[in-house]
Formats: structure tokens, sequence, C-alpha cells
């Protein structure tokens, strides 16, 4: 397994080792101790979450105020555009993002640490995403950042205008949304 610092050192790309035969292949999605070791984070999964969407579907950008989850995302069908925001105001990239191609045939996966706001959006026919998260999902402390927000400026690789819940349509504007000492 080969772990990739990103432009945001604490949001890590995660490369497994992969086995390939005639048959399929094989891989290891996950291992606490290397996982550990490269992420200096203690705290324990407790939630594991499966999202399926269609192409141009845009979800986020989503985190916890209250009970921050960090979250360790990959793409078991089809291919995302995968986006991490830090909200650490004593962050030396806080208010910057950075963006992953995650995807069933690149096998990767992204660590999010909690206090970070994350989205993705379809690129592919669908995607199914699975992710796990360090707290478990708490509807009460739940904020939204507009995805189009100018401050943040994402380049999303969009053709069109992406399909929005009506949650993520009416989202906060980075300047206006919570963050994180």
């Amino acid at each position: 397994m080969q772990i990739k610092k990103t432009e945001i050192p604490d949001v890590l790309l995660i490369e497994p080792k992969v086995f390939k035969d005639e048959r399929g292949f094989f891989l290891e999605s996950y291992q606490a101790q290397e996982f550990a070791a490269a992420t200096h984070f203690q705290k324990l999964f407790v939630q594991d979450n499966h999202s399926h969407s269609f192409q141009g579907v845009l979800r986020g950008l989503h985190y916890q105020f209250q009970k921050p989850q960090g979250k360790l995302v990959r793409v078991v069908s089809g291919e995302i555009f995968d986006v991490a925001v830090d909200l650490r105001l004593s962050s030396p990239t806080y208010g910057k993002w950075v963006g992953c191609y995650l995807s069933a045939e690149n096998f990767h996966s992204l660590w999010i640490p909690p206090e970070f706001a994350h989205g993705f959006l379809v690129l592919s026919p669908h995607a199914d995403v699975l992710y796990k998260a360090t707290d478990f999902y708490d509807p009460a402390s739940e904020c939204c950042i507009r995805w189009d927000d100018p401050d943040l400026a994402i380049k999303w690789p969009l053709q069109g205008h992406p399909h929005l819940s009506k949650k993520d349509a009416e989202g906060g504007f980075f300047r206006e949304t919570p963050h994180f000492a």
C-alpha cells in the first residue's frame, strides 16, 4: 500500500497493492496498522456508508460541526471527482481544497480528516461510493457549503449544471458557515 500526501498534507491518497490474475483481483482496502502509522489518527471507524449516484450528481460540501467526521472514501463502481476543503482556522491550508479522481479502475482511496468539508461529483454513468466515518451521523450537527462558493473556487470537472439535492442547492457560503479553531 502506498500512501501519498496531497497538496493539503493531512489529506492522503491511498493506493493499495492490487493482485490481478485471470480470476480477477484482490486488494486490502483498509489495514488498521498501516492507516494509523500513516495518519497518526487513532480513533476507530464507527460507521460505513454507501452512496449510489448517477452521472452529474454533485453531493456536498458536507461536514458536521459538533461531531466532526473523518472519512475514508473509495469507489467500487464508476468514477468520481472527490473534494476535501480545510476548515481549520489554525491550519496553513485553511480555506484550500484538494480534488482527486477515485474510480473502480484505479482502486484509490482518499483519507479526509475531521474538520474538513467533503463533496464529490459523479463522472461515470453511475457510481457506488463507500466511505468509513470516524463518528456517527448527527443531523443536528450537519453543515453544508455551496459547491460553487466563489471564495473556494473549486474546479469541478463539470459538463453542464450538476444535479443537486435541495440541501446542497441551499448550502451556505464558506464565509457564513462555522469553521474549526
